[in-house]
């Protein structure tokens, strides 16, 4: 059996290893990496929500995430999805976990379960349900009362994980309780026991490493997991470039971050809890997008997520968890509440999210779009995979400039990792909404050898291997290694020179593509081939299919915007949409592809059969919708838009129109 695969699974255009019923890999951990069977390796782990996708959607939707290079799949468990009302479970349809994991598994992919009972996830109060609150019950805590609802959850989830846990054969690998908790660890540790005696048996179980707690949980019980954004919907103001995420684009030791969930958790301290170093350093919430709130409507570029990441990975973390990676859609509410996040529920009341969307500007979008950092993540996806083992026991350091202000442009932004003479130095001349400016004469050194000078052009983030498999040095980025050959990028603005073992040197190299190698067995790829390195997609070569429409009611009288309790803007109420301007949109008799409407307002909202199915909060982006979801006979649609307004109280980004009012540029249907 072959043991260079993430826990015995496979990524796109490996031989497939599936689990046999009489060997199951052993999963380790130490204060480096995970060890599978006695390998180190670099997982990608992608949140995807399956109670947010149809279930009929979930085989291709899961075989894409393989495909982008993801070999670990992190989902929420949502309490109120499950258990809306008191009492009455409902597994079926997207709600059916089971089914989920069964693909999962089918597909070769492992899975994380974060079981809550609280999540988040800009879901309704977290994910518990609005009758728990009516039980006089202290939440989130050792309450008696409160953990026997708790227990009878767990034990309905794992009606849905027996039979499917890791020591079966099956996807389940690890479990994470509750999420972003700052109590006493004795909480954690007492839902841990909890899932220990209904069933639960792990090889790991992890918890968010952020915030703080006030008192720890015993060494080793808990992987603590990080994160980092590039910007934040919940921050409470509508300035550009706020808070402080320009941290996560710089190099660093502290795993951390003080930049998530300040609505909820205030202001944190730069600071590691005691212990917390000796685990491997993973994170679960690196920003793969970020969601739109009313108040706030951040525009996440493909270079944020990459960037970001790149920086992770050169700041010596071992496991890459994007949060998300594949948006989605709320499901329909059993009672008729709204199972968003808003501002008037009784926890979690500090955003107002949309009603349906959960896009999340995610690497694959709501309906399954790839979008650009889809395949510039994959590159990188790939690299950890073929080069995870020698990459895992690398320590990190830094030479490059440590605490940084906003926009610090003086030097250039490295680290690298090393061990036994052998490295990666790993380049970020790129930060979200900042102007960098290229960095002229670089001259960059590890491990003693000292790569040619270059000039690391503005936006730039790479990686330069430097000992690494016959290569002295490169000023190219690795990306993968498959029977035999060596696949490299050439990194966009900076000449490629490779300085091999046997004392020869290339420069000057340009790109040939999968055809032909540069020198021995290395080919080198332009960017797009790289992030497209093995995939077999079929190019799109048809234009989009215009759709008609039409005006049928203007807008009435523009509507009060209210900044409530919360202090920011209060999204419009259902009412507020009979004021709404009204479009009627005709659709051809074949229903495919994703609808795509360019449009300029506050928020528009589109109904099937006088249904709402799904919404946009604007931000100079399209709204779209796949037009496989919509019910079989269906051939109009309704639009509703609410005009913007002058001066409101939201921050747009620059890419968005800001003029007052409300207009249709175009629709098309894009196959």
């Amino acid at each position: 059996m072959r043991k260079t695969i993430l826990m015995a699974f496979a990524i796109l255009c490996l031989p497939m290893v599936g689990l046999t019923q009489n060997v199951i890999p052993e999963v380790q951990w130490d204060r480096q990496s995970l060890i599978i069977d006695g390998r180190r390796v670099c997982p990608v782990m992608g949140e995807v929500h399956y109670s947010r996708i149809p279930a009929d959607e979930w085989p291709a939707e899961v075989r894409k995430i393989k495909e982008g290079g993801v070999t670990m799949i992190a989902t929420y468990v949502f309490w109120n999805h499950v258990e809306e009302q008191e009492g009455i479970f409902n597994w079926s349809g997207e709600r059916n976990l089971r089914r989920f994991l069964e693909v999962c598994k089918e597909e070769g992919m492992s899975v994380v379960l974060r079981v809550g009972p609280f999540c988040h996830g800009e879901v309704r109060q977290g994910g518990i349900p609005d009758w728990i609150f009516d039980k006089g019950t202290k939440v989130r805590s050792t309450d008696p009362k409160f953990m026997a609802y708790v227990e009878r959850l767990y034990r309905q989830i794992f009606t849905q994980v027996q039979g499917l846990q890791w020591k079966d054969g099956g996807p389940v690998v690890a479990a994470q309780f509750d999420n972003e908790y700052r109590g006493p660890g004795d909480y954690l540790m007492a839902l841990k026991r909890m899932a220990q005696a209904i069933g639960y048996d792990l090889p790991f179980y992890t918890r968010t490493g952020w915030p703080a707690l006030t008192k720890p949980v015993p060494f080793g019980e808990m992987l603590p997991l990080y994160g980092d954004y590039a910007d934040g919907f919940w921050e409470r103001n509508t300035r550009e470039a706020t808070g402080n995420y320009y941290k996560a684009f710089n190099f660093k030791a502290f795993r951390s971050s003080t930049a998530i969930g300040t609505d909820l958790l205030g202001e944190q301290k730069e600071e590691t809890a005691k212990g917390d170093d000796d685990y491997p350093y993973f994170t679960c919430e690196l920003g793969g997008g970020m969601a739109t709130a009313y108040h706030r409507r951040p525009y996440i570029y493909p270079e944020d997520a990459y960037a970001m990441a790149v920086v992770k990975l050169g700041s010596g973390s071992n496991l890459l968890g994007y949060y998300m990676y594949h948006g989605g859609t709320n499901p329909q509410s059993l009672t008729g509440i709204t199972l968003s996040e808003g501002i008037h529920t009784r926890a979690t009341a500090n955003n107002d999210l949309p009603v349906k969307s959960y896009d999340f500007q995610a690497p694959l979008g709501e309906f399954g779009q790839k979008n650009p950092h889809y395949y510039i993540l994959r590159k990188l996806h790939l690299f950890m995979h073929d080069w995870g083992d020698l990459l895992a026991p690398m320590e990190a350091s830094f030479p490059g400039p440590k605490d940084i202000r906003q926009g610090y442009d003086d030097s250039l932004r490295w680290a690298v990792r090393q061990k036994d003479g052998s490295g990666f130095i790993f380049v970020n001349n790129y930060e979200r909404l900042q102007n960098l400016t290229a960095k002229k004469n670089v001259r960059l050194s590890l491990c003693g050898v000292d790569l040619p000078k270059v000039t690391i052009p503005a936006g730039t983030t790479c990686i330069f291997p430097v000992n690494i498999g016959g290569i002295r040095y490169a000023t190219g980025q690795l990306i993968a290694k498959r029977d035999g050959n060596i696949y490299m990028e050439q990194v966009r603005g900076i000449p490629t020179t490779i300085a091999l073992q046997n004392g020869k040197t290339l420069r000057n190299l340009k790109p040939r593509g999968t055809a032909k190698p540069v020198c021995g067995n290395i080919y080198l790829l332009t960017p797009e081939e790289a992030g497209r390195l093995f995939l077999t997609e079929t190019a799109h070569t048809s234009e989009p299919v215009r759709v008609e429409w039409q005006k049928v009611k203007e807008a009435g009288t523009p509507r009060t915007i209210v900044v409530g309790k919360q202090k920011v803007a209060e999204a419009p109420t259902d009412a507020d949409f009979d004021h709404a301007a009204v479009y009627s949109i005709t659709l051809p008799d074949t229903l495919s592809g994703l609808l795509t409407i360019n449009y300029r307002g506050d928020v528009a909202r589109l109904y099937a059969d006088g249904q709402l199915i799904d919404d946009n909060f604007y931000n100079g982006r399209p709204f779209c919708y796949a037009l496989s979801r919509l019910p079989e006979n269906c051939r109009r649609l309704e639009l509703r838009i609410l005009p913007l307004q002058a001066d409101m109280p939201v921050y747009l980004p620059r890419e968005a129109d800001k003029t007052p009012g409300e207009q249709i540029d175009s629709i098309t249907i894009e196959l």
